[in-house]
């Protein structure tokens, strides 16, 4: 269930919680974010359907979702979506509204930040040409290559203050961290943690400052100086999390299904 690295751990996770299988039987999830309306959002990309998970029943949230991937909401609650070659939003009267699409490939998750800019990922295949890049969409609606430092980016968070945008690299096996200008703009990144296996994927962050990361085994958390502390490990491997419930458990995302668990400490909030 747990492989402890440093006692720590547990003060992030209970020695007793328990990893619970909400939903399975897709062919590959992704992108889970909470609504604060009670429900969890997560994305089947091969199936190219976004569902619904709420009172212990899973619905189809949107059919032909453009291979939908990474998920997230705006400060209006609206659902901001990766899908294949664009980023859009999800209107209140269910309309859909293309955010970014020129030059993209394949965005893969993304974050919203509280002065209403957007940073995703746009992951390209190994045999692509040119390189995959971190945008950020303006709150004008601009869209702006924010880094080109990482190889494989994929994942995607922003610190609690909201100071510092962290993304996996895939492909260098490591997490990278920017500080953030008053404008957006990101500095120059610099590895904050590595992961000794395969490449991470999804991640998020607490209000304690520590990374929780989709990788190899499980959710493997890091704390705020980059010391790896532990995994919550699942039966199957994972792609992305989200805090939900108040922000107060993880939305796990793996394979064919959805998992849940509870934390002792509070996700960072960003809409």
């Amino acid at each position: 269930m747990f492989r402890v690295l440093d006692p720590s751990f547990h003060d992030l996770v209970a020695q007793d919680a328990k990893l619970e299988k909400l939903a399975t039987g897709f062919e590959f999830t992704e992108g889970p974010v909470w609504s604060r309306r009670g429900y969890t959002l997560f994305s089947d990309v091969r199936a190219s359907r976004i569902h619904k998970f709420e009172a212990g029943k899973t619905t189809v949230f949107r059919e032909n979702s453009n291979r939908a991937n990474g998920l997230t909401f705006d400060h209006q609650g609206r659902l901001l979506t990766c899908e294949r070659g664009r980023v859009t939003r999800t209107e209140k009267n269910g309309s859909i509204t293309v955010l970014a699409e020129k030059g993209l490939t394949a965005p893969n998750d993304l974050v919203y930040a509280i002065d209403a800019h957007i940073y995703f990922t746009d992951l390209l295949p190994r045999d692509a040409s040119g390189p995959s890049t971190v945008y950020q969409i303006t709150r004008k609606g601009e869209l702006r290559v924010a880094s080109r430092e990482c190889e494989g980016p994929n994942g995607i968070a922003l610190s609690a203050n909201q100071q510092r945008l962290f993304v996996a690299d895939s492909r260098k096996s490591e997490i990278r961290m920017f500080d953030i200008h008053d404008d957006g703009s990101l500095s120059a990144g610099k590895v904050f943690a590595t992961i000794s296996e395969r490449g991470p994927d999804g991640l998020k962050t607490d209000e304690g400052g520590n990374v929780w990361v989709a990788a190899p085994g499980g959710v493997w958390v890091f704390n705020a100086a980059g010391k790896h502390l532990g995994v919550i490990e699942t039966p199957e491997s994972p792609s992305n999390l989200s805090f939900g419930d108040g922000f107060r458990a993880l939305y796990i995302t793996a394979r064919t299904s959805l998992y849940h668990i509870r934390v002792k400490v509070a996700g960072t909030r960003t809409y």
